[in-house]
């Protein structure tokens, strides 16, 4: 993965935000993961601060933030949706079934960003 923590300093450099949505984006559809996952994956930060960087995907098109639960497989960010019940709306639309805000069949849905992304994961258009 071509993400390090000096590119925090150089402008014009992918943020972890960029990083953070960049991993989300390529989460497919049918399929969940979680911040847990993605903050290992990115080597950096904890889980928490891939929920704030989610926090801030609305403002950024194509980042589906609804496939991104807690460790549980909690919809614990379903309060930051335009309504409370969008996110679950949104994940049994691509047939993830939900029950008590909690996905059913977590591991058949999990989705890992390490096994799946590799080591070589660049975000596209940042020459890395």
């Amino acid at each position: 993965m071509a993400f390090n923590k000096s590119q925090k300093e150089n402008p014009g450099q992918p943020t972890y935000y960029d990083w953070v949505f960049a991993v989300v984006r390529q989460v497919p559809r049918g399929r969940i993961t979680t911040y847990g996952a993605i903050a290992d994956y990115l080597a950096l930060g904890a889980a928490r601060m891939v929920g704030w960087a989610l926090n801030q995907s609305f403002l950024n098109d194509g980042v589906p933030a609804h496939r991104v639960l807690n460790r549980k497989g909690e919809l614990s960010g379903r309060n930051h949706f335009q309504t409370p019940t969008l996110m679950q709306e949104l994940l049994e639309q691509e047939g993830v079934e939900v029950e008590d805000n909690r996905v059913k069949d977590f591991d058949r849905h999990f989705w890992s960003p390490a096994e799946h992304l590799g080591e070589d994961f660049s975000i596209e258009g940042w020459g890395s």
